[in-house]
Order: C-alpha cells, then structure tokens, then sequence
C-alpha cells in the first residue's frame, strides 16, 4: 500500500496534505514529474525525476503502481489505466475515479476536447478551492483508513 503522485500538475496544497499524511501514517509517498522539486527530507517520502516528453511520467506510473497503491492525478486517460489495473485513483478535488465512473468522465473529457477544436470556448475547470481541499483530505483519510482495517 502506497502513494504515487502525478505531480507535475499536482497543486501544492495537496501535496502539503499528502506529505503531512505520509510523515503521519508513514506510508511510502512517492511524487513523479519531468521539472525537479522539493520534497520534505523523510524517509518514506520520495521523487523520481522523470524525462520530459508526452506521458512519460504517466507511462512510469501506471508501470510501478500495483493493486492496492493510490494515485493521485487529475489525468483522465491516466486515471481509466490505473482504475483497469486494480488501482485506486483520486483526482486533487477528492474524486475518485472507479470502474462505474471512469468511462463517463473519459467520454466527457474526449466531448469537451472536440467542442475547444472547433472553437468553442468550453471555460476550463473551476478555480481549485477550499471545499476542493477538503474534499480531498477526507477522501484521502477513507483511503488510508479502508487500507488499515
């Protein structure tokens, strides 16, 4: 059981949350991204710097996590992967993505990519909010506590 983070477009709010959850339960946070950054010295809570290119630190993820992990990612396409391979994903907003939902949310990512081809201005997602963050931390906590009973 551990914590893979897609955190090239991760917000720092919730990576404060996660690394304040890793050094609490000492579960192993690991963050993936193709730019450095810093992480809190902790010994269960590491970075792999990835190379840069299309889906390169999503190709590593979906590569490394294993039944029973969570990943964090807003990515969709990266989402429906993990969900296939009996991982448990979880967007920044505390949503989880799961096998009744996955298929909805990639044919509504896929709707809204062909309206923004046509030019069609489609307003992107909401600004990331303070009901965003909690929502994320309590689903964070189900998820640790479901992985520890």
């Amino acid at each position: 059981m551990q914590i893979w983070v897609d955190a090239d477009a991760c917000p720092g709010v919730i990576k404060e949350i996660l690394f304040k959850a890793a050094r609490r339960t000492k579960l192993p946070l690991t963050l993936l991204a193709n730019h450095s950054m810093r992480i809190p010295p902790d010994d269960n809570i590491r970075f792999i710097h990835v190379s840069g290119g299309f889906d390169v630190a999503d190709n590593e993820i979906v590569q490394r996590a294993e039944a029973g992990d969570l990943v964090i990612t807003a990515d969709i396409p990266l989402a429906a992967e993990l969900v296939e391979k009996g991982v448990t994903a979880l967007n920044p907003r505390g949503e989880l993505y799961t096998a009744a939902n996955i298929r909805q949310r990639l044919n509504m990512r896929d709707f809204m990519s062909t309206l923004r081809d046509t030019g069609l201005q489609t307003g992107g997602s909401a600004p990331f909010n303070n009901q965003d963050k909690a929502a994320f931390a309590n689903a964070l906590d189900r998820w640790i506590a479901k992985g520890r009973s």
